[in-house]
Protein backbone atom coordinates (compact mmCIF):
# COMPACT_ATOMS: atom_id res chain seq x y z
CA UNK A 1 0.00 0.00 0.00
CA UNK A 2 1.21 3.50 -1.10
CA UNK A 3 2.58 5.38 2.07
CA UNK A 4 0.73 8.21 2.97
CA UNK A 5 1.56 11.04 5.79
CA UNK A 6 0.68 11.09 8.88
CA UNK A 7 -2.87 12.15 9.94
CA UNK A 8 -3.92 15.15 11.68
CA UNK A 9 -4.23 13.00 15.50
CA UNK A 10 -3.47 15.36 18.19
CA UNK A 11 -2.53 13.25 20.48
CA UNK A 12 0.47 11.28 18.62
CA UNK A 13 1.58 15.01 17.53
CA UNK A 14 4.95 15.85 18.44
CA UNK A 15 4.21 19.56 18.28
CA UNK A 16 4.74 21.24 21.53
CA UNK A 17 1.03 22.40 23.55
CA UNK A 18 0.55 26.19 23.97
CA UNK A 19 0.33 27.42 27.45
CA UNK A 20 -2.42 26.75 29.62
CA UNK A 21 -5.53 29.20 29.35
CA UNK A 22 -7.89 27.07 30.47
CA UNK A 23 -8.78 26.26 33.94
CA UNK A 24 -11.78 23.89 35.41
CA UNK A 25 -11.32 25.36 38.79
CA UNK A 26 -8.76 23.64 40.36
CA UNK A 27 -6.05 23.67 38.00
CA UNK A 28 -5.35 25.09 34.56
CA UNK A 29 -5.97 22.72 31.76
CA UNK A 30 -4.00 22.70 29.23
CA UNK A 31 -5.69 24.08 25.69
CA UNK A 32 -5.14 21.61 22.81
CA UNK A 33 -5.12 22.82 19.45
CA UNK A 34 -7.61 22.61 16.82
CA UNK A 35 -5.51 20.50 14.55
CA UNK A 36 -2.46 19.94 13.61
CA UNK A 37 -1.33 19.71 9.98
CA UNK A 38 0.42 17.34 8.29
CA UNK A 39 4.11 17.95 7.46
CA UNK A 40 4.14 17.14 3.78
CA UNK A 41 0.56 17.52 2.69
CA UNK A 42 -0.45 15.57 -0.06
CA UNK A 43 -4.31 15.00 -1.83
CA UNK A 44 -5.82 12.06 -1.04
CA UNK A 45 -7.19 10.38 -4.22
CA UNK A 46 -10.89 10.28 -4.96
CA UNK A 47 -10.83 6.31 -4.82
CA UNK A 48 -8.82 5.65 -2.31
CA UNK A 49 -11.28 7.93 0.88
CA UNK A 50 -14.63 6.51 -1.61
CA UNK A 51 -13.63 2.34 -0.91
CA UNK A 52 -12.51 2.99 2.44
CA UNK A 53 -16.35 4.56 3.13
CA UNK A 54 -18.00 1.29 1.19
CA UNK A 55 -15.76 -0.94 3.76
CA UNK A 56 -16.79 1.01 6.76
CA UNK A 57 -20.56 1.12 5.38
CA UNK A 58 -20.45 -2.30 5.01
CA UNK A 59 -19.54 -2.80 8.31
CA UNK A 60 -21.95 -1.00 10.18
CA UNK A 61 -24.27 -2.23 8.04
CA UNK A 62 -23.69 -5.87 9.84
CA UNK A 63 -23.26 -4.57 13.45
CA UNK A 64 -27.06 -2.39 12.97
CA UNK A 65 -28.58 -5.28 11.32
CA UNK A 66 -28.11 -7.64 13.64
CA UNK A 67 -29.98 -5.46 16.54
CA UNK A 68 -33.70 -5.75 14.14
CA UNK A 69 -33.15 -8.84 12.49
CA UNK A 70 -32.83 -11.08 16.03
CA UNK A 71 -36.21 -9.05 16.68
CA UNK A 72 -37.76 -11.13 14.13
CA UNK A 73 -36.40 -14.43 15.37
CA UNK A 74 -37.70 -14.58 18.86
CA UNK A 75 -41.10 -15.79 19.29
CA UNK A 76 -38.97 -18.91 17.20
CA UNK A 77 -36.41 -19.22 20.14
CA UNK A 78 -39.09 -19.37 22.48
CA UNK A 79 -40.38 -22.32 21.19
CA UNK A 80 -37.05 -23.76 20.33
CA UNK A 81 -35.57 -23.04 24.00
CA UNK A 82 -39.07 -24.03 26.15
CA UNK A 83 -39.08 -20.36 27.85
CA UNK A 84 -41.37 -17.61 29.10
CA UNK A 85 -41.46 -14.61 27.30
CA UNK A 86 -39.77 -12.70 29.79
CA UNK A 87 -36.73 -15.25 29.62
CA UNK A 88 -36.71 -15.05 26.00
CA UNK A 89 -36.43 -11.18 26.03
CA UNK A 90 -32.73 -11.14 27.36
CA UNK A 91 -31.85 -12.06 24.26
CA UNK A 92 -31.81 -8.59 23.31
CA UNK A 93 -31.72 -6.90 26.51
CA UNK A 94 -28.46 -8.49 27.34
CA UNK A 95 -26.88 -7.21 24.04
CA UNK A 96 -28.40 -3.94 24.78
CA UNK A 97 -26.69 -4.06 28.23
CA UNK A 98 -23.29 -5.45 27.00
CA UNK A 99 -23.23 -3.00 23.99
CA UNK A 100 -24.07 0.26 26.33
CA UNK A 101 -20.90 -0.73 28.54
CA UNK A 102 -18.52 -0.87 25.77
CA UNK A 103 -19.40 1.77 23.31
CA UNK A 104 -17.64 4.45 25.99
CA UNK A 105 -14.29 2.35 25.65
CA UNK A 106 -14.69 2.59 22.25
CA UNK A 107 -12.95 5.72 21.45
CA UNK A 108 -9.86 4.71 23.63
CA UNK A 109 -9.30 1.31 21.97
CA UNK A 110 -9.12 2.92 18.59
CA UNK A 111 -6.10 5.35 20.18
CA UNK A 112 -4.46 2.49 21.48
CA UNK A 113 -5.10 -0.08 18.50
CA UNK A 114 -5.21 2.13 15.99
CA UNK A 115 -8.25 2.69 14.22
CA UNK A 116 -7.73 0.26 11.61
CA UNK A 117 -6.11 -2.24 13.87
CA UNK A 118 -9.24 -1.85 16.38
CA UNK A 119 -12.19 -1.96 13.24
CA UNK A 120 -10.35 -4.98 11.50
CA UNK A 121 -10.61 -6.77 15.19
CA UNK A 122 -14.01 -5.49 15.76
CA UNK A 123 -15.31 -7.38 13.03
CA UNK A 124 -13.33 -10.63 13.07
CA UNK A 125 -14.98 -10.94 17.02
CA UNK A 126 -18.18 -10.03 15.97
CA UNK A 127 -18.05 -12.51 13.14
CA UNK A 128 -16.86 -15.11 16.18
CA UNK A 129 -19.59 -14.06 18.24
CA UNK A 130 -22.20 -14.50 15.54
CA UNK A 131 -21.39 -18.08 14.65
CA UNK A 132 -21.43 -19.01 18.67
CA UNK A 133 -24.85 -17.27 18.57
CA UNK A 134 -25.46 -19.26 15.74
CA UNK A 135 -24.60 -22.90 17.69
CA UNK A 136 -26.50 -21.84 21.16
CA UNK A 137 -28.10 -24.91 22.23
CA UNK A 138 -30.33 -23.62 25.29
CA UNK A 139 -31.17 -19.50 26.42
CA UNK A 140 -27.71 -19.11 28.79
CA UNK A 141 -25.69 -19.87 26.20
CA UNK A 142 -27.30 -17.53 23.95
CA UNK A 143 -27.54 -15.35 26.24
CA UNK A 144 -23.95 -15.43 27.06
CA UNK A 145 -22.73 -15.12 23.41
CA UNK A 146 -24.61 -12.45 22.60
CA UNK A 147 -22.64 -10.40 25.01
CA UNK A 148 -19.72 -11.36 23.25
CA UNK A 149 -21.43 -10.45 20.29
CA UNK A 150 -22.14 -7.02 21.24
CA UNK A 151 -18.62 -6.04 22.89
CA UNK A 152 -17.13 -5.75 19.18
CA UNK A 153 -20.51 -4.54 17.75
CA UNK A 154 -20.32 -1.55 20.26
CA UNK A 155 -16.83 -0.85 18.94
CA UNK A 156 -17.68 -1.33 15.11
CA UNK A 157 -19.88 2.44 15.27
CA UNK A 158 -17.79 4.53 17.07
CA UNK A 159 -14.22 3.51 15.55
CA UNK A 160 -15.88 3.73 12.18
CA UNK A 161 -17.82 6.99 12.21
CA UNK A 162 -14.16 8.40 13.72
CA UNK A 163 -12.00 7.00 10.83
CA UNK A 164 -15.31 7.94 7.92
CA UNK A 165 -13.89 12.40 9.40
CA UNK A 166 -10.04 11.51 8.91
CA UNK A 167 -10.25 10.07 5.38
CA UNK A 168 -13.38 12.06 3.64
CA UNK A 169 -12.62 15.45 2.61
CA UNK A 170 -14.76 18.36 4.49
CA UNK A 171 -16.31 18.98 1.78
CA UNK A 172 -17.62 16.07 0.61
CA UNK A 173 -18.85 14.71 4.44
CA UNK A 174 -22.38 15.57 3.72
CA UNK A 175 -22.28 12.65 0.26
CA UNK A 176 -20.11 10.42 2.63
CA UNK A 177 -22.57 10.55 5.62
CA UNK A 178 -25.28 9.95 3.38
CA UNK A 179 -23.84 6.55 2.29
CA UNK A 180 -22.61 5.70 5.88
CA UNK A 181 -26.27 6.38 6.93
CA UNK A 182 -27.69 2.87 5.08
CA UNK A 183 -26.07 1.20 8.10
CA UNK A 184 -27.21 3.31 10.32
CA UNK A 185 -31.49 3.65 9.10
CA UNK A 186 -31.89 1.25 6.40
CA UNK A 187 -30.30 -1.38 8.31
CA UNK A 188 -33.11 -2.16 11.14
CA UNK A 189 -35.88 -1.07 8.46
CA UNK A 190 -34.55 -3.83 6.32
CA UNK A 191 -34.63 -6.36 9.37
CA UNK A 192 -37.68 -7.53 9.35
CA UNK A 193 -37.81 -8.50 6.00
CA UNK A 194 -34.82 -10.16 5.64
CA UNK A 195 -35.24 -12.21 9.11
CA UNK A 196 -39.34 -12.86 8.42
CA UNK A 197 -37.78 -14.67 5.37
CA UNK A 198 -35.15 -16.50 7.20
CA UNK A 199 -37.64 -17.29 9.67
CA UNK A 200 -40.02 -18.51 8.02
CA UNK A 201 -38.56 -20.39 5.28
CA UNK A 202 -34.77 -21.73 5.98
CA UNK A 203 -33.92 -21.80 9.84
CA UNK A 204 -33.37 -18.96 12.70
CA UNK A 205 -29.70 -19.58 13.20
CA UNK A 206 -28.91 -18.40 10.00
CA UNK A 207 -29.81 -15.02 11.10
CA UNK A 208 -26.58 -15.38 12.60
CA UNK A 209 -24.50 -17.40 10.22
CA UNK A 210 -25.15 -14.63 7.96
CA UNK A 211 -22.81 -12.45 9.18
CA UNK A 212 -20.01 -14.73 8.41
CA UNK A 213 -19.08 -14.50 5.22
CA UNK A 214 -19.95 -10.07 5.66
CA UNK A 215 -17.47 -10.68 8.64
CA UNK A 216 -14.95 -12.12 6.03
CA UNK A 217 -15.32 -10.20 3.24
CA UNK A 218 -15.36 -7.15 5.42
CA UNK A 219 -12.26 -8.00 7.35
CA UNK A 220 -10.12 -8.85 4.13
CA UNK A 221 -11.31 -5.53 2.62
CA UNK A 222 -10.36 -3.76 5.73
CA UNK A 223 -6.83 -4.96 5.86
CA UNK A 224 -6.52 -4.15 2.43
CA UNK A 225 -7.96 -0.68 1.80
CA UNK A 226 -8.08 0.62 5.37
CA UNK A 227 -5.41 2.81 6.89
CA UNK A 228 -4.44 2.52 10.33
CA UNK A 229 -3.88 5.87 11.72
CA UNK A 230 -1.17 4.55 14.40
CA UNK A 231 -1.59 2.98 17.31
CA UNK A 232 -0.49 2.62 20.90
CA UNK A 233 -0.21 6.42 21.97
CA UNK A 234 -3.20 6.23 23.76
CA UNK A 235 -3.70 8.13 26.95
CA UNK A 236 -4.01 6.45 30.10
CA UNK A 237 -7.34 4.43 30.38
CA UNK A 238 -9.73 6.44 32.66
CA UNK A 239 -11.43 3.44 34.88
CA UNK A 240 -13.05 6.09 37.53
CA UNK A 241 -15.21 7.81 34.21
CA UNK A 242 -15.41 4.22 32.63
CA UNK A 243 -16.94 2.63 35.42
CA UNK A 244 -19.27 5.80 36.21
CA UNK A 245 -20.85 5.78 32.78
CA UNK A 246 -21.09 2.00 32.05
CA UNK A 247 -22.62 1.55 35.37
CA UNK A 248 -25.21 4.14 34.90
CA UNK A 249 -25.47 3.35 31.42
CA UNK A 250 -26.62 -0.51 32.40
CA UNK A 251 -28.83 0.33 35.13
CA UNK A 252 -30.56 3.16 33.66
CA UNK A 253 -31.40 0.73 30.27
CA UNK A 254 -31.96 -2.20 32.56
CA UNK A 255 -34.60 0.02 34.75
CA UNK A 256 -36.12 1.33 31.70
CA UNK A 257 -36.14 -2.14 30.07
CA UNK A 258 -37.92 -4.24 33.25
CA UNK A 259 -39.89 -0.83 34.37
CA UNK A 260 -42.99 -2.59 32.44
CA UNK A 261 -43.19 -6.16 34.35
CA UNK A 262 -41.71 -5.03 37.66
CA UNK A 263 -43.70 -1.53 37.98
CA UNK A 264 -42.64 1.83 37.27
CA UNK A 265 -43.17 2.67 40.72
CA UNK A 266 -41.25 -0.45 42.12
CA UNK A 267 -38.52 0.23 44.04
CA UNK A 268 -35.95 -1.45 42.20
CA UNK A 269 -36.77 0.48 39.12
CA UNK A 270 -36.44 3.11 40.95
CA UNK A 271 -33.25 2.59 42.48
CA UNK A 272 -32.00 1.60 39.09
CA UNK A 273 -33.12 4.77 37.52
CA UNK A 274 -31.93 7.71 40.25
CA UNK A 275 -28.19 5.20 40.71
CA UNK A 276 -28.59 5.69 36.69
CA UNK A 277 -28.99 9.48 36.59
CA UNK A 278 -26.38 10.13 39.74
CA UNK A 279 -23.99 7.93 37.91
CA UNK A 280 -24.10 9.45 34.78
CA UNK A 281 -23.80 13.15 36.80
CA UNK A 282 -21.00 11.90 38.12
CA UNK A 283 -18.96 10.67 35.02
CA UNK A 284 -19.86 14.11 33.99
CA UNK A 285 -17.54 15.80 37.35
CA UNK A 286 -15.15 12.87 36.70
CA UNK A 287 -14.29 13.95 33.29
CA UNK A 288 -14.04 17.88 33.82
CA UNK A 289 -11.44 16.74 36.67
CA UNK A 290 -9.28 14.56 35.38
CA UNK A 291 -6.00 14.74 33.45
CA UNK A 292 -6.47 12.35 30.51
CA UNK A 293 -10.91 11.94 30.34
CA UNK A 294 -12.15 9.06 29.02
CA UNK A 295 -14.68 11.49 27.25
CA UNK A 296 -14.01 15.02 26.59
CA UNK A 297 -17.42 16.35 27.95
CA UNK A 298 -16.77 19.63 26.48
CA UNK A 299 -18.03 18.96 23.30
CA UNK A 300 -21.53 19.83 24.46
CA UNK A 301 -20.51 23.31 24.75
CA UNK A 302 -20.98 23.51 21.17
CA UNK A 303 -24.50 23.83 20.76
CA UNK A 304 -24.55 22.32 16.81
CA UNK A 305 -23.99 19.10 17.92
CA UNK A 306 -25.55 18.76 21.51
CA UNK A 307 -28.69 20.21 19.44
CA UNK A 308 -27.59 17.53 16.80
CA UNK A 309 -27.81 14.52 19.65
CA UNK A 310 -31.29 16.02 20.61
CA UNK A 311 -32.68 15.69 17.30
CA UNK A 312 -30.94 12.45 16.90
CA UNK A 313 -32.50 11.34 20.00
CA UNK A 314 -36.33 12.12 18.75
CA UNK A 315 -35.55 10.82 15.32
CA UNK A 316 -34.51 7.58 16.65
CA UNK A 317 -36.99 7.10 19.35
CA UNK A 318 -39.34 7.57 17.03
CA UNK A 319 -37.97 5.37 14.21
CA UNK A 320 -37.79 2.20 16.42
CA UNK A 321 -40.96 2.67 17.88
CA UNK A 322 -42.89 2.34 14.67
CA UNK A 323 -40.66 -0.55 13.76
CA UNK A 324 -41.63 -1.98 16.82
CA UNK A 325 -45.42 -1.65 16.44
CA UNK A 326 -46.43 -1.44 13.30
CA UNK A 327 -44.86 -5.54 12.78
CA UNK A 328 -46.79 -6.25 16.17
CA UNK A 329 -50.22 -5.00 14.55
CA UNK A 330 -49.70 -6.71 11.26
CA UNK A 331 -48.84 -10.01 12.83
CA UNK A 332 -51.42 -9.67 15.95
CA UNK A 333 -54.23 -8.02 14.50
CA UNK A 334 -54.26 -8.86 10.85
CA UNK A 335 -52.52 -12.92 11.08
CA UNK A 336 -49.75 -11.75 8.60
CA UNK A 337 -46.80 -14.09 9.06
CA UNK A 338 -42.93 -12.78 9.96
CA UNK A 339 -42.03 -12.83 6.00
CA UNK A 340 -45.55 -10.97 4.48
CA UNK A 341 -44.90 -8.21 7.50
CA UNK A 342 -40.87 -8.20 6.55
CA UNK A 343 -42.31 -6.98 2.79
CA UNK A 344 -44.81 -4.17 3.86
CA UNK A 345 -41.93 -2.74 5.36
CA UNK A 346 -39.83 -3.31 2.71
CA UNK A 347 -40.72 0.25 1.13
CA UNK A 348 -39.44 2.21 3.65
CA UNK A 349 -36.07 0.48 3.35
CA UNK A 350 -35.99 1.25 -0.52
CA UNK A 351 -37.11 4.69 0.25
CA UNK A 352 -34.65 5.16 2.60
CA UNK A 353 -31.75 4.01 0.29
CA UNK A 354 -32.51 6.23 -2.35
CA UNK A 355 -33.15 9.17 -0.19
CA UNK A 356 -30.19 9.22 2.10
CA UNK A 357 -27.28 9.73 -0.24
CA UNK A 358 -29.05 12.29 -2.33
CA UNK A 359 -29.65 13.93 1.54
CA UNK A 360 -26.01 13.85 1.90
CA UNK A 361 -25.56 16.03 -1.33
CA UNK A 362 -27.63 18.37 -0.35
CA UNK A 363 -26.05 18.84 2.99
CA UNK A 364 -22.82 19.48 1.19
CA UNK A 365 -24.52 22.47 -0.97
CA UNK A 366 -26.91 23.94 1.02
CA UNK A 367 -25.52 22.89 5.02
CA UNK A 368 -27.56 21.20 7.74
CA UNK A 369 -30.93 23.24 8.08
CA UNK A 370 -33.03 23.19 5.40
CA UNK A 371 -32.96 19.53 4.76
CA UNK A 372 -33.55 18.72 8.40
CA UNK A 373 -36.48 21.35 8.49
CA UNK A 374 -37.96 19.48 5.52
CA UNK A 375 -37.30 15.64 6.25
CA UNK A 376 -38.33 16.47 10.24
CA UNK A 377 -42.04 18.24 8.46
CA UNK A 378 -42.46 15.40 6.50
CA UNK A 379 -41.57 12.68 9.10
CA UNK A 380 -44.17 14.24 11.58
CA UNK A 381 -46.86 14.45 8.46
CA UNK A 382 -46.32 10.96 8.24
CA UNK A 383 -46.81 9.88 11.66
CA UNK A 384 -49.77 12.20 11.86
CA UNK A 385 -51.25 9.82 9.26
CA UNK A 386 -50.53 6.97 10.73
CA UNK A 387 -52.67 8.05 14.24
CA UNK A 388 -55.63 6.67 11.80
CA UNK A 389 -54.35 2.99 11.14
CA UNK A 390 -56.76 0.20 11.56
CA UNK A 391 -57.22 -3.29 11.01
CA UNK A 392 -59.07 -2.23 7.68
CA UNK A 393 -56.38 0.05 6.41
CA UNK A 394 -55.66 -1.35 3.36
CA UNK A 395 -51.75 -2.88 2.80
CA UNK A 396 -51.33 -0.29 -0.28
CA UNK A 397 -52.24 2.64 1.90
CA UNK A 398 -50.05 1.42 5.04
CA UNK A 399 -46.38 0.98 2.84
CA UNK A 400 -47.20 4.44 1.04
CA UNK A 401 -47.56 6.01 4.89
CA UNK A 402 -44.50 4.57 5.78
CA UNK A 403 -42.57 5.27 2.60
CA UNK A 404 -43.24 8.84 2.72
CA UNK A 405 -42.23 8.99 6.69
CA UNK A 406 -39.44 7.02 6.02
CA UNK A 407 -38.37 10.09 2.99
CA UNK A 408 -39.05 12.51 5.62
CA UNK A 409 -36.27 10.32 7.96
CA UNK A 410 -33.56 10.02 5.39
CA UNK A 411 -34.01 13.29 4.68
CA UNK A 412 -33.17 14.94 7.73
CA UNK A 413 -31.23 12.19 9.78
CA UNK A 414 -27.35 12.91 7.95
CA UNK A 415 -27.62 16.47 7.28
CA UNK A 416 -28.07 16.30 11.06
CA UNK A 417 -25.78 13.78 12.23
CA UNK A 418 -23.00 15.80 10.14
CA UNK A 419 -23.40 19.36 10.75
CA UNK A 420 -23.03 18.39 14.47
CA UNK A 421 -20.32 16.53 13.93
CA UNK A 422 -18.71 18.97 11.52
CA UNK A 423 -19.10 22.24 13.93
CA UNK A 424 -16.09 20.21 16.61
CA UNK A 425 -12.81 20.62 15.88
CA UNK A 426 -11.06 17.05 14.30
CA UNK A 427 -9.52 16.20 17.09
CA UNK A 428 -12.26 15.78 19.39
CA UNK A 429 -14.30 13.55 16.59
CA UNK A 430 -13.29 10.91 18.11
CA UNK A 431 -15.00 11.52 21.36
CA UNK A 432 -17.80 13.04 19.80
CA UNK A 433 -18.66 9.82 17.84
CA UNK A 434 -18.95 7.42 21.33
CA UNK A 435 -21.29 10.08 22.10
CA UNK A 436 -23.01 9.66 18.79
CA UNK A 437 -23.54 6.15 19.50
CA UNK A 438 -24.51 6.00 23.03
CA UNK A 439 -27.27 8.22 22.15
CA UNK A 440 -28.74 6.72 19.30
CA UNK A 441 -28.83 3.29 21.08
CA UNK A 442 -29.97 4.64 24.49
CA UNK A 443 -32.41 6.93 22.94
CA UNK A 444 -34.25 4.20 21.21
CA UNK A 445 -34.12 2.03 24.23
CA UNK A 446 -35.61 4.60 26.27
CA UNK A 447 -37.95 5.84 23.58
CA UNK A 448 -39.21 2.26 23.21
CA UNK A 449 -39.72 2.07 26.72
CA UNK A 450 -41.81 4.96 27.14
CA UNK A 451 -44.14 4.15 24.23
CA UNK A 452 -44.73 1.20 26.13
CA UNK A 453 -45.91 2.25 28.90
CA UNK A 454 -48.12 4.79 27.06
CA UNK A 455 -49.67 2.29 25.17
CA UNK A 456 -49.94 0.27 28.08
CA UNK A 457 -51.74 2.65 30.34
CA UNK A 458 -53.89 3.74 27.18
CA UNK A 459 -54.70 -0.08 26.88
CA UNK A 460 -55.72 -0.02 29.93
CA UNK A 461 -58.04 2.77 29.89
CA UNK A 462 -59.30 1.53 27.08
CA UNK A 463 -60.35 -2.05 28.39
CA UNK A 464 -61.80 -0.82 31.30
CA UNK A 465 -64.02 2.22 29.05
CA UNK A 466 -65.15 -0.95 26.58
CA UNK A 467 -65.72 -3.72 29.76
CA UNK A 468 -69.27 -3.47 29.16
CA UNK A 469 -69.26 -4.51 25.95
CA UNK A 470 -68.15 -7.53 26.61
CA UNK A 471 -70.89 -9.72 27.86
CA UNK A 472 -70.29 -11.80 31.27
CA UNK A 473 -72.41 -14.72 30.28
CA UNK A 474 -71.36 -16.35 27.54
CA UNK A 475 -75.16 -17.32 27.06
CA UNK A 476 -76.00 -13.72 26.79
CA UNK A 477 -74.13 -13.79 23.32
CA UNK A 478 -74.70 -17.24 22.06
CA UNK A 479 -71.85 -19.20 22.62
CA UNK A 480 -68.62 -18.97 24.50
CA UNK A 481 -67.07 -19.00 20.54
CA UNK A 482 -68.83 -15.81 19.82
CA UNK A 483 -67.88 -13.85 23.30
CA UNK A 484 -64.15 -15.10 22.00
CA UNK A 485 -64.52 -13.19 18.63
CA UNK A 486 -65.93 -10.18 20.70
CA UNK A 487 -63.27 -9.72 22.53
CA UNK A 488 -60.97 -10.24 19.68
CA UNK A 489 -62.53 -7.57 18.13
CA UNK A 490 -61.97 -5.50 21.43
CA UNK A 491 -58.54 -6.45 21.68
CA UNK A 492 -57.85 -4.90 18.20
CA UNK A 493 -60.01 -1.85 19.07
CA UNK A 494 -58.18 -1.03 22.20
CA UNK A 495 -54.55 -1.17 20.27
CA UNK A 496 -55.47 0.70 17.23
CA UNK A 497 -57.07 3.77 19.65
CA UNK A 498 -53.80 3.15 21.69
CA UNK A 499 -51.62 3.07 19.25
CA UNK A 500 -53.41 6.32 17.13
CA UNK A 501 -52.58 8.26 20.39
CA UNK A 502 -48.97 7.31 20.29
CA UNK A 503 -48.53 8.47 17.23
CA UNK A 504 -49.87 11.66 18.47
CA UNK A 505 -47.79 12.04 21.13
CA UNK A 506 -44.85 11.21 18.55
CA UNK A 507 -45.89 14.24 15.63
CA UNK A 508 -45.93 16.48 18.66
CA UNK A 509 -42.33 15.52 19.73
CA UNK A 510 -41.10 15.62 16.12
CA UNK A 511 -42.92 18.95 15.44
CA UNK A 512 -41.21 20.12 18.15
CA UNK A 513 -37.85 19.37 16.98
CA UNK A 514 -38.55 21.16 13.59
CA UNK A 515 -37.82 24.84 15.91
CA UNK A 516 -34.36 22.72 17.42
CA UNK A 517 -33.53 22.14 13.34
CA UNK A 518 -34.20 25.70 12.70
CA UNK A 519 -30.72 26.14 14.93
CA UNK A 520 -29.08 24.09 12.92
CA UNK A 521 -25.66 25.70 10.49
CA UNK A 522 -27.18 26.49 7.19
CA UNK A 523 -25.06 27.62 3.75
CA UNK A 524 -22.33 25.60 1.96
CA UNK A 525 -20.05 23.81 4.73
CA UNK A 526 -16.35 25.43 4.34
CA UNK A 527 -14.23 23.79 2.12
CA UNK A 528 -11.49 21.38 3.58
CA UNK A 529 -9.02 23.70 5.99
CA UNK A 530 -6.10 21.11 3.90
CA UNK A 531 -6.54 17.55 2.16
CA UNK A 532 -7.58 15.04 4.15
CA UNK A 533 -4.58 12.54 4.16
CA UNK A 534 -4.63 8.40 4.49
CA UNK A 535 -1.80 6.58 6.38
CA UNK A 536 -0.83 3.42 5.05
Amino acid sequence: MTARPETRETEAAPTPLPEPVETNGHRPVPAVPEHVEPTTPAPARETSWVVALLVLVAGMFMSVLDISIVNVAIPVMQNDFGVTTEDISWVSTSYSLAEGVIVPASAWLGLRLGLGRAYIVAMVGFAIGSVLCGLAWDLNSMIAFRILQAIPGGVIPVVALTMLYKIVPKDRLGAAMGMYGLGIVFAPAIGPTLGGYLVEYVDWRLIFFINVPIGIVGTIAAMVWLPNFGGGTARKFDLPGFLAIATGLFALLLGLHEAEDWGWTSYPVLILITYGVLAMALFVVIELEVDHPLLNVRVFASWPFTNSLILIAVISAGLFGVLFYIPQSLQLNQGLGAFETGLLLLPQALVMAVIMPLAGQIYDRIGARWPAVAGLVITAWGTWMLRDLTIDTSHGDLAWILGFRAAGIGLAMMPIMTGGLSALPPHRVDGASAFNTVVQRSSSAIGLAAMTALMTAQQSQGYADRASLVPADPETFGSVLGEYSMYQQLQTRVFDTAFGDLMVVTTVLTAGAVLLALMLPSGKPAPSEGPRVMEG
